[in-house]
């Protein structure tokens, strides 16, 4: 049988799947992937038990069961005083990453170009190519990974369908700010560009509020919003998430949503249903529980011939490795694995045509244990 041309030519397996692999394959720390190494709360999980014992074991409606959607609308109204109605704004989705590729599914045709910003969380262009979209890519600079907003103005043209963004950022741990989203509201304005804002790891931010695009009527009113349960909760293999949109776009959004996934675990959402409410403390201390995390790690690696760059948010830490020898990121990245025993994600895999910075990322929601036994080992690099 003659093999049919393939959709992604140009896509591999994931960088991530690749590195952690590769430390299993060598018994390597693994500080490459984003999930922690620690428990979820016990709470949360005694809740899953009781779900699936008192029989929530079939299909719930499709856009997530009403307990959890209500949960989320007054999270988001207490957080950015956004008011989401919960029958037609709020899907409950199977992770962050089929919302992502739901909202663009949902509102990208052929020809249509979408901007992002480099680096690019890996799942975007893959997405944007299946609809036959265009992306038009802002290389956002080391060390501060700031958003350039003339070079934002400079790639908008008629074609612009959607602009998306990740704040705060993976990899680079950047943060956008109030300024940031003024001047988004400015460029957007009198456009019919739609925004779609990936904030799975909106509580994860060492200084000032969130910004979320919720937070702004002008910008929400354009918006798909996503954030996940995965991240906020440490349940990452859970794989649930929502995404926030007005009711027009959620009306074509779910269209997408039934037939790519119709409907998400059951049990998991009334559990979260639950917690969420019995516990909305949880998520409110997640910024000290990381902020505590980074900073250990970053002591870790003091005296080590790693240069740190700022990390202002998510659980990942950017670092220069010039001291050490001038290898390609992604070499780095093996040899540090192969050799040294810790494993860490080449930034170039972010990055459009693979520019590479000399970067490499780490993965610090990990318990202290293994940052330290990381540590012993990055410092004798």
């Amino acid at each position: 049988m003659k093999l049919f041309p393939s959709r992604l030519p140009n896509v591999g397996t994931t960088i991530f799947t690749v590195m952690s692999r590769l430390a299993n394959e060598h018994g390597a720390i693994n500080l490459s992937q984003g999930f922690p190494d620690f428990s979820s709360p016990a709470l949360l999980l005694e809740r899953m038990t009781h779900h699936m014992q008192a029989g929530a074991n079939q299909y719930p409606p499709m856009a997530g069961v009403a307990p959890l959607r209500e949960a989320i609308a007054d999270k988001v109204a207490a957080l950015y005083d956004a008011h989401y109605d919960v029958e037609s704004e709020i899907t409950v989705t199977a992770g962050a990453t089929q919302a992502i590729f739901t909202a663009i599914a949902t509102c990208v045709r052929p020809g249509d170009e979408v901007i992002v910003f480099a680096p690019v969380y890996d799942s975007y262009l893959p997405a944007i190519e299946l609809q036959g979209g265009l992306a038009r890519v802002i290389n956002l600079q080391p060390p501060g990974f700031r958003p350039d907003w003339q070079q934002v103005a400079a790639a908008i043209n008629p074609r612009t369908r959607l602009i998306i963004l990740n704040t705060p950022h993976n990899p680079t741990g950047t943060v956008w700010t109030a300024d940031d989203m003024r001047e988004l509201s400015r460029l957007v304005r009198n456009t019919d560009i739609v925004l779609l804002g990936d904030e799975v790891y909106e509580y994860i931010i060492f200084s000032g509020p969130h910004e979320s695009l919720a937070r702004y009527a002008e910008l929400r009113e354009r918006s798909f919003v996503v954030s996940s349960f995965g991240k906020t909760f440490h349940i990452t293999g859970w794989k649930i998430a929502y995404c926030l949109a007005p009711a027009a776009l959620t009306a074509e959004f779910r269209k997408v949503h039934q037939f790519n996934v119709f409907t998400v675990h059951h049990p998991s959402q009334l559990a979260l249903a639950d917690f969420m409410r019995a516990e909305p403390e949880f998520a409110a201390g997640l910024a000290g529980f990381y902020r505590a995390k980074r900073d250990f790690f970053r002591q870790q690696l003091a005296g080590s011939r790693f240069e740190l760059l700022p990390s202002d948010g998510t659980y990942f830490q950017l670092a220069r490795y010039e001291k050490i020898n001038a290898m390609p990121d992604t070499e780095f990245a093996r040899w540090l694995t192969i050799e040294k025993g810790v494993a860490v994600v080449p930034v170039s895999a972010f990055m459009p045509g693979g520019t590479d910075h000399g970067l490499i990322r780490f993965c610090f929601a990990k318990n202290e244990t293994t940052l330290a036994a990381a540590g012993e080992k990055l410092r004798a690099v």
